[in-house]
């Protein structure tokens, strides 16, 4: 089968592009084939991420990880596109059940549909060394989180929440981009930026700990890594990440959610009185989520 991939950069390490290169280097031990121009390869079937921008007459498989829903922002608008290729697709993927549950609750139900959450290429984390600098030696307990900054993704709480259950001798790694008007200046909170992914997974393999409360994230390739370079997970109980953070992961309770539209900037406190333990146990193998597209892509075509 040959897979036209569509609104994906396999050169970008951002999320939806990072897990298309994920996706492009275990479908093709599979047999089939990723192409990104409809007139390479003679494509057999379309894989258009969130929306697409590729008019052919093929299949069209839409890979979702969520809709706008901002109350201050024009969301009729900015789900046209992602409307649109929502009605022509054969088949929609959802990266988690939130997100499908979000998805119905704004464009409808749709007839071909799957859940299959991202995965983590076990196989390269493998030859990832953990991370050593001689700091860190000084600290007994490693703890880590990683992203875009952006309000919902909640930075100050994450490291309130180190402040407040780590020990004496620990230390947290933030990295990522953004995020400067919550930062926490402490002695033992690090901030190292944006860093490649290569790195950032000798981060994680160091790391005891990845926190990430953010309250909207329906499947966040950074939890899936973490996750597989060994980490335990603390996370909110809200939207997707739960859904990949692992049977150990540590959930913290958070303010419900109707699925009403709000504020993304906003955002509520989350606060640490109510913490369980995951329900969730999620294949997040790479090689096990690419035969699931395969076969989502395969009986869409029949």
């Amino acid at each position: 089968m040959k897979v036209l991939l569509d609104n994906v950069n396999l050169n970008s390490t951002s999320g939806p592009n990072h897990f298309g290169s994920k996706l492009n280097k275990y479908i093709s031990r599979l047999g089939s084939e990723l192409v990104s121009h409809p007139s390479a390869a003679a494509p057999d079937i379309q894989l258009s991420f969130i929306e697409s921008f590729i008019d052919t007459n093929l299949p069209l498989v839409q890979r979702l990880d969520g809709i706008y829903f901002d109350i201050d922002k024009d969301n009729k608008l900015l789900n046209s596109n992602i409307l649109r290729t929502y009605e022509r697709s054969s088949g929609v993927i959802f990266q988690s059940e939130y997100c499908r549950d979000l998805c119905f609750r704004y464009l409808g139900e749709h007839d071909n549909h799957a859940v299959i959450h991202n995965g983590a290429d076990y196989e390269l984390i493998r030859e990832i060394t953990p991370m050593e600098v001689p700091m860190l030696n000084k600290f007994e307990t490693v703890w880590s989180c990683a992203g875009r900054w952006r309000p919902w993704k909640r930075l100050r709480q994450n490291i309130e929440y180190f402040i407040n259950f780590s020990g004496p001798n620990d230390c947290l790694i933030v990295a990522g981009d953004g995020g400067a008007s919550e930062m926490i200046k402490h002695d033992r909170v690090f901030y190292v930026g944006r860093l490649p992914v290569d790195i950032l997974f000798s981060l994680y393999k160091r790391s005891k700990h990845f926190i990430h409360l953010a309250r909207y994230d329906a499947c966040p390739n950074v939890v899936v890594d973490a996750r597989a370079s060994g980490c335990q997970i603390i996370c909110s109980s809200l939207a997707g990440t739960k859904e990949v953070a692992g049977p150990d992961a540590t959930i913290v309770e958070d303010i419900p959610w109707d699925l009403e539209p709000v504020s993304t900037t906003r955002i509520p406190d989350i606060k640490f009185d109510n913490i369980t333990k995951n329900t969730y146990d999620t294949n997040i193998d790479m090689s096990f989520v690419a035969k699931k597209y395969l076969n989502f892509l395969e009986k869409t075509l029949q």
